[in-house]
């Protein structure tokens, strides 16, 4: 972990490679005037937007949407099962598995064409006072359950004794870039209209916790977490229907579940602040944690350490090396297609286009977990097996 000092303020970071225009981010945060004690940068750390991704920050009395992001509540999921993968043939992994995952699950931008069960919706929140999430019942009922596209994913691995793990990466769908989007321009016209000494152009407007916007947002931010949460576990649970109509006996151990892009009231330091992890993971003391790589790398069962330097965070990912652009104009298909095959890995590689989220496009995942062994310990290392990608 290295210190620096950047606008008077101690900004704590987890690598040695920052790209400029992050640091640039890392710099504006610093200068916020509602700042807590220090602001955190994990080790996967990359350009977002106003806020880098992998980006720890504690704030006095606001909250800030873009620090949380639009993607509300994406996070990891993970099941282990009690069957052998050197026990499933290619033929029935490749016919009957992953034939199976896609017809249930939709990919991308497609959606159910037939609304699920209310069942599968968060409950215990107060819709009719939600300005975005009460006009969205009746999308969001055809999104829940569809894993979404860009990074999400869903592979099959295996953990150092061969057993079979399944892990989902995805989030609030189209419901939470709504609420993002329309809680970041309503507190950009609030904190013009308040001439508030935050520059416009740093894309990091904030809700003081006295507004009524602050609650609003508060509590559409919290149905989308729900949301996410529900999202992945039906994609879970149809993921599991198809193992059992294949596999007789598989047993599914409780679904391990964590959230990297939200807020939330915490006690740092001796004060209660509000944390904003946006692509980063809580790692408290005991808790368990899940850090993916790429397409084609080792995932992390990781436990968190709780160390307070960190607020008790870590890495949520390998984090981008390449944007997408520089991907696909500069990754070698051939290469990267070589690099899975000799891993014997059933991958989603079809088109130059979907180098954006080939494996050379992350950074790597072992220097990841090497720069962040005070933030976590690791419990078990996965290899995929197989990968769908959105």
């Amino acid at each position: 972990m290295e210190v620096k000092v950047i606008n008077n303020r101690l900004v704590k970071i987890w690598t040695d490679k920052v790209e400029e225009s992050a640091m640039e981010q890392i710099a504006n945060l610093a200068s916020l005037p509602f700042l807590f004690h220090h602001l955190a940068i994990m080790p996967d750390v990359h350009t977002g937007k106003g806020m880098p991704i992998g980006g720890v920050l504690a704030t006095e009395g606001v909250v800030v949407p873009n620090a949380v992001g639009v993607d509300i509540g994406c996070g990891m999921c993970a099941v282990k099962t009690n069957w052998k993968v050197s026990e499933i043939s290619q033929d029935v992994l490749r016919k009957q598995i992953m034939r199976g995952i896609r017809k249930r699950i939709p990919l991308g931008k497609t959606h159910h064409k037939v609304a699920q069960d209310e069942a599968f919706l968060p409950t215990g929140h107060d819709i009719d006072k939600m300005e975005v999430v009460k006009r969205r019942q009746e999308s969001i009922r055809k999104e829940v359950g569809t894993l979404g596209g860009g990074n999400h994913f869903i592979e099959l691995q295996k953990d150092e004794a061969d057993n079979l793990w399944i892990m989902i990466h995805s989030g609030s769908r189209n419901l939470g870039k709504q609420v993002g989007d329309y809680y970041n321009n309503l507190a950009a016209t609030l904190n013009a209209r308040w001439y508030t000494s935050v520059p416009a152009e740093l894309h990091l407007p904030f809700l003081p916790r006295r507004s009524k916007e602050f609650g609003m947002y508060w509590d559409e931010m919290k149905y989308c977490i729900d949301f996410a949460l529900c999202n992945r576990r039906l994609m879970m649970l149809r993921i599991e229907e198809v193992l059992a109509d294949v596999l007789p006996g598989i047993e599914f151990d409780p679904m391990i579940n964590i959230a990297h892009n939200y807020a939330a009231f915490e006690h740092h330091f001796g004060k209660e602040v509000i944390v904003h992890r946006k692509g980063a993971t809580l790692a408290n003391v005991g808790t368990t944690g899940i850090i993916p790589g790429s397409q084609g790398t080792a995932s992390y069962i990781v436990e968190g350490l709780g160390n307070p330097e960190s607020f008790c965070s870590c890495s949520h990912g390998a984090g981008r090396l390449l944007s997408r652009t520089a991907a696909i104009n500069t990754l070698n298909m051939k290469e990267e297609l070589e690099k899975l095959s000799a891993r014997g890995i059933v991958h989603a590689i079809r088109c130059q286009d979907d180098m954006q989220e080939a494996s050379g496009a992350y950074k790597d995942i072992e220097e990841v977990i090497a720069n962040e062994l005070d933030l976590i310990k690791v419990k078990t290392r996965l290899l995929p097996v197989a990968v769908i990608k959105g």
